[in-house]
């Protein structure tokens, strides 16, 4: 017989009110309740109690407090990963994120579902999907992520979008539901790049 452990990473329906599973949730709350009572001289500490509470995660990364997190075990993020304030990961399932990530204000990646029917969700069955982002992603602000969403490479969630289904590579997404407003062209890098030059070039006479 699996553990309620085992169902949950499996997708399958559990029960969240576990043994095991209550273990390890107040292992990841004391570990963010932690992380959140610190202050912004304490960097090095910051980044020791990130590094115990996820599963894996990269160099060169900055959470702004509060952040909260249900187990912080079942969480992957690569390098180059930056989240504003106020970032909630529930995460009952995988959650993997790719290298150079940027999280504005309140974004929210929910692995957790509930029954449609009231009936089983009474009996306080539940379920979780893993959600996945890919490499240089940028959520705006008030973001949320829904169960079993993949985010491709190389895309820009617009603030405030709910996103329901999975989003390409290359691509500015936008709206409730979220859906793909248009591609991530070659001009976009052309005028990018053009300011980021002009700016350098401001350093330099400066």
């Amino acid at each position: 017989m699996k553990t309620e452990k085992e169902r949950m990473l499996a997708g399958e329906l559990y029960i969240a009110d576990d043994r095991q599973l209550a273990k390890e949730m107040r292992h990841g709350r004391r570990l963010t309740r932690i992380f959140n009572q610190t202050t912004e001289v304490d960097g090095d500490f910051r980044a020791e109690v990130l590094n115990q509470l996820f599963k894996q995660v990269g160099p060169n990364h900055y959470i702004e407090p509060p952040f909260h997190t249900d187990y912080g075990t079942n969480t992957t993020i690569g390098k180059n990963f930056y989240a504003n304030y106020d970032a909630i990961f529930v995460d009952c399932a995988e959650i993997t994120i790719g290298d150079n990530v940027f999280m504005g204000p309140r974004v929210g990646l929910y692995t957790a579902g509930h029954p449609i029917d009231a009936l089983v969700r009474r009996d306080q069955l539940e379920y979780a999907k893993p959600i996945t982002i890919g490499n240089d992603v940028w959520l705006g602000g008030n973001v949320v992520v829904n169960p079993g969403v993949t985010i491709g490479n190389n895309v820009v969630i617009g603030s405030g979008s709910i996103v329901t289904k999975d989003i390409p590579d290359n691509v500015v997404a936008v709206g409730n539901p979220c859906h793909v407003l248009r591609p991530i062209t070659e001009e976009d890098q052309i005028i990018w790049q053009r300011q980021k030059a002009a700016y350098f070039a401001d350093q330099d006479e400066a």
